[in-house]
Formats: C-alpha cells, sequence, structure tokens
C-alpha cells in the first residue's frame, strides 16, 4: 500500500467517478483505475462499487477513508513541520467554525493569525458542530470552532470550553410582542434557531426548562446572517449572544424582549482530536483562537450592560409614575 494509492482512492471518492479523479490528479483513466485496483488488491476487499452513475465506497471503503484521510493529513502536517524547521514559510490551516464562533471570534483571530504567519493558505467552513465535527474526526479540518455538542463527545476527539456567553431573545424593533416578558407569552411566536427539532438546541432548552412545549412555529436556519434579514423583515424572534447583539449595526434593526427568566447561556469552544498533535501552524491558530476569546470574555460584562442601558432609561419613566 503506497500514500498516491491512497490518494488517489480518497480524490475518487471526492470525485464521485474515476475519470473526474484522474483529471484532477493530471493522470490517465487507466492509470487511475489501476491505482485504485492495487490498493484494493493489497487490502484484499473491495473499496469502491461501480454503477452508471459514477462510484461509492463500499462499507468497508467508508470505513478505509476516514483512515485515508487521517493518514493524508499526518503527512501534510510532517510536511509543514519539516518545512518550517527547515525555515520555509506558508502551509495549510483548514477549520470550521459555527455562525456564533464566525460573529464572535474568529474574524478577529484569523486576521491576527494571517498578520504573523502571512504565507499560510486557509480553507474554511461554516457550518453546524454535527455537520462538521466529522471533519475533524478524519482530519479533513484541523479543528472546529463551535458550540458545545448537546450529544456526549465522540470518541477519539475533545472539547475545550472557550466562551460562555448570556443570551437575549431579539425580534425587530416595534415588535408585536415586545412587552413579553415571560416566555410563556412567547410560546405562539415564531421562532428561529441554528438547530433542527429534536437537536437539544437553544430555543428547545429554553422552552423544555420553562415546562412549554417546543414552539410550533420554528425555522431552522444555520446561517446567522439570513437569520438576521429574517428577524428584520418579520416578526420572528431569535435567542442571540449579548455581545452579539450588543454591536450597533445590530441594534439598528434589532431590539431585545427582556425577559425575567433567564435563558440558557451558550458555549462555544474548540473540537479537535484527542489522540493526534495540531501541525505547528494550526496549533498557533489555536493559541491565537483562545486569546482573542479570553479578550471577549472580557468584554461581555461591559457589552452586556452597555446594551442594557436603553432598556433601564425606557423603564424608568414607567417606575417613576409607580
Amino acid at each position: 500500500m503506497r500514500l498516491n494509492q491512497i490518494r488517489d482512492f480518497v480524490s475518487i471518492v471526492e470525485a464521485g467517478s474515476i475519470r473526474a479523479a484522474a483529471r484532477a490528479q493530471g493522470v490517465t483513466h487507466p492509470a487511475m483505475t489501476k491505482s485504485l485496483r492495487q490498493l484494493e488488491d493489497d487490502l484484499r476487499i473491495q473499496l469502491i462499487r461501480r454503477s452508471t452513475r459514477g462510484v461509492v465506497p463500499t462499507p468497508s471503503g467508508r470505513a478505509f477513508l476516514v483512515r485515508a484521510r487521517a493518514i493524508q493529513a499526518e503527512v501534510r502536517k510532517a510536511e509543514e513541520e519539516l518545512r518550517g524547521l527547515a525555515g520555509e514559510a506558508g502551509g495549510t490551516v483548514s477549520i470550521s467554525v459555527s455562525p456564533a464562533a464566525a460573529a464572535l471570534l474568529a474574524p478577529d483571530a484569523i486576521a491576527e493569525f494571517l498578520a504573523r504567519h502571512p504565507q499560510t493558505r486557509m480553507r474554511i467552513v461554516e457550518g453546524t458542530p454535527s455537520a462538521l465535527v466529522p471533519l475533524v474526526r478524519d482530519e479533513t479540518l484541523d479543528f472546529a470552532l463551535g458550540n458545545r455538542p448537546v450529544a456526549k463527545i465522540e470518541a477519539g476527539l475533545k472539547f475545550r470550553v472557550l466562551l460562555r456567553t448570556p443570551m437575549v431573545v431579539a425580534g425587530r424593533r416595534g415588535h408585536p410582542l415586545r412587552e413579553a416578558r415571560s416566555l410563556r407569552e412567547l410560546a405562539d411566536a415564531r421562532w428561529i434557531g441554528l438547530y433542527p427539532p429534536g437537536a437539544g438546541g437553544m430555543v428547545e432548552r429554553a422552552f423544555a426548562a420553562a415546562a412549554l412545549p417546543f414552539p410550533q412555529r420554528y425555522i431552522t436556519c444555520e446561517s446567522h446572517v439570513f437569520a438576521f434579514e429574517l428577524l428584520a423583515r418579520t416578526d420572528a424572534l431569535m435567542p442571540l449572544p449579548a455581545q452579539l447583539f450588543a454591536a450597533p449595526t445590530i441594534r439598528r434593526t434589532l431590539a431585545e424582549i427582556p425577559l425575567d427568566e433567564p435563558f440558557p447561556s451558550m458555549v462555544l469552544g474548540m473540537c479537535s482530536r484527542a489522540d493526534t498533535r495540531l501541525s505547528p501552524l494550526a496549533a498557533a491558530l489555536a493559541r491565537t483562537v483562545t486569546e482573542v476569546a479570553g479578550r471577549v470574555a472580557r468584554e461581555t460584562r461591559g457589552a452586556i450592560m452597555h446594551a442594557a442601558e436603553p432598556r433601564l432609561a425606557a423603564d424608568a419613566p414607567q417606575a417613576a409614575r409607580r
């Protein structure tokens, strides 16, 4: 079994056909077919099933694909570490970010990291942890920044908490339910969340804690950008991190509905493999993310108080009248 055979196998699976993989690798179709056949002969098992619509991995092929990607990742990290020891610049880092991490941590951290390592190539994927953590497991990604997994962390992975942030319920300015002060009063509203029902998302946890049924009118939206557009144009509600809600650009279109009962806090962190070291570049980015998370955590209290000032000012006349 050779590294080029492993590379060709991964390429075939990702391309969906031997012909497309051959084009991507710049080799002939017969050469790619021969490489796959030799790998299957070495392993004594069929890895690919051919059909009129292309190729798909067999169950054994899917199991081997995880190991094949991990082998490729380890080789890449070894090459980059050796280049670094030789004084050469450059290298690749691949990470994923959840919508919340993309808003609160990733931009500053990546900007600072690139200022220190300007020759680095990066791949950044946005999505929910449930969709992207498997790519950390097979080392397609170096690590994932996102919400703490609801379920128990998978074997072979570890999660390190970086930031805990309070949440506020946000809706458009002038929202018809802006005077509500309990979650029960918002039970019939339309809600937006990052996770589908049954996945243990923020909205689901809040309603369960209040002994209320899950909202019937619920939209699963994995993009904060699109969710903000929906919030501004509809009567939907959504829990947002307090630091994010405090931003002037957000507060121009959205307003908080201050509830008497607190929403569950959001926990953001870093998910990585527990049994392998990060490459030097990925480790440097991880340190930068940790530094930025520490700054955000220290700024949280001031941001929350600043966001609360308009509400306190609005409540003052009512308190005086009472």
